[in-house]
């Protein structure tokens, strides 16, 4: 077997393709600390979702506003990537993810004792700024803990923590609020980040960092082609996931004529095989990246299309929300990996594109996906997730061979 090596952030990285069999105890460890972290700040991020009402009547304001929190933390989060590893310099990476880390407790005790809209809003933006940071050095960080040619199956481990917020998130805190009250449950989500914080400490190595990245090192990324094809792939497929899954509910209800409690079982699967979906792609991108994106697209594009063409059959459209959930779950593992594959020599750069592309392709997504809903009904934002999903795979072929 060929060992070769690439400069990751001043750091050797062997290719050994044998990396993830020979993992040791404490590189698990490390990496389940990251995925500690990514459900902490997950939780924290989709909290809001089943506080609002409670939140809304406690603080005086409308349910509208109180729902701008989440968009708070979206945007700083957006302009923060730019500049998050721009500013850290040459701060060891350990420290860097620690002090995110601390910001998030801060940030939901700040949120938790807000006696008015503004300290909300401020706990809301520091989180914003904790997020942002974190999965702008995640994926250098985990090349670096398990090897450059296991990164998808480690960054698939950091994702799972994304997949299981996502599915808990909203629901506990939904619970939590009815027992004790949504301070109680904006107050766990900083315990999660404690617990997260600690795991840090103890199990990831020191990670000093030999270079900084300046503003024109991030910007001079962009020029090369590879990475051009990865922002791409990521504005293309995450603009037509969040145009559609965003109404994938009022389709239900309209065309399949679901009641709550058979929507709410369908949204379970859609989160349950995006946890399946997380280890599938993470195998899949290191095995091979362009067959791993044309898969998770083609996966969307076929949910999506096919939810259009026989949506109104309620048992296919169970199976068909259930593979949208799987594809959606290989995706925040496929396609930071294929961007990464652009830019091996600068991942902390690249993961600050990564994460900009991600926040564009949201806002993007929910903005396209409510006017058509708007003016051509339920089906047509299912159409677009299908039209950008096709186009993704059309872009995959595109990409340089393994």
């Amino acid at each position: 077997m060929t060992d070769t090596t690439s400069q990751l952030d001043g750091t050797a990285i062997a290719l050994d393709s044998t990396v993830p069999s020979s993992w040791s105890p404490t590189t698990w460890f490390a990496v389940i600390s990251m995925a500690a972290t990514s459900f902490a700040l997950v939780s924290a991020e989709f909290l809001p979702a089943g506080l609002l009402t409670p939140m809304a009547r406690d603080l005086g304001i409308s349910e509208g506003t109180a729902g701008q929190v989440v968009t708070a933390t979206a945007s700083v989060g957006a302009v923060t990537a730019l500049l998050s590893n721009v500013l850290i310099g040459k701060l060891n990476r350990k420290t860097v993810l620690v002090g995110l880390s601390a910001l998030a407790i801060g940030s939901n005790l700040v949120a938790a004792l807000a006696t008015d809209f503004w300290l909300l809003l401020l706990g809301r933006a520091g989180l914003g700024i904790a997020l942002s940071g974190f999965w702008a050095l995640s994926v250098a960080v985990v090349a670096r803990l398990v090897g450059a040619n296991a990164t998808g199956r480690g960054m698939a481990i950091v994702t799972l923590g994304v997949s299981l917020a996502t599915i808990a998130a909203p629901s506990m805190g939904a619970l939590i609020s009815d027992w004790l009250g949504w301070r109680a449950a904006t107050a766990m989500t900083a315990g999660l980040a404690v617990i997260a914080m600690l795991l840090q400490i103890l199990s990831l190595p020191t990670l000093p960092a030999n270079t900084s990245n300046s503003l024109s090192d991030v910007f001079r990324l962009t020029k090369r082609r590879t990475v051009q094809l990865g922002m791409l792939a990521i504005l293309l497929l995450m603009t037509g996931h969040f145009a559609g899954s965003v109404y994938v509910r009022p389709f239900l209800e309209q065309v399949t004529l679901l009641g709550t409690g058979p929507i709410a079982l369908a949204l379970l699967g859609f989160g349950i095989a995006a946890v399946i979906g997380n280890v599938a792609g993470g195998r899949l991108a290191d095995a091979n990246i362009r067959t791993a994106l044309a898969v998770t697209a083609a996966l969307m594009a076929f949910a999506a299309f096919a939810l259009v063409l026989w949506g109104a059959f309620s048992g296919i459209a169970f199976a068909l929300v259930t593979v949208w959930g799987f594809a959606f779950g290989m995706a925040p593992v496929v396609l930071p990996t294929n961007l990464s594959r652009g830019a091996a020599d600068a991942l902390e750069a690249a993961g600050s594109l990564m994460v900009v592309s991600f926040q564009v392709a949201i806002s993007i997504g929910a903005l396209f996906g409510g006017y058509v809903v708007d003016h051509y009904g339920a089906s047509a934002p299912l159409t677009l997730t299908a039209v950008l999903a096709l186009s993704t795979i059309v872009l995959a072929l595109l990409q340089p061979r393994n």
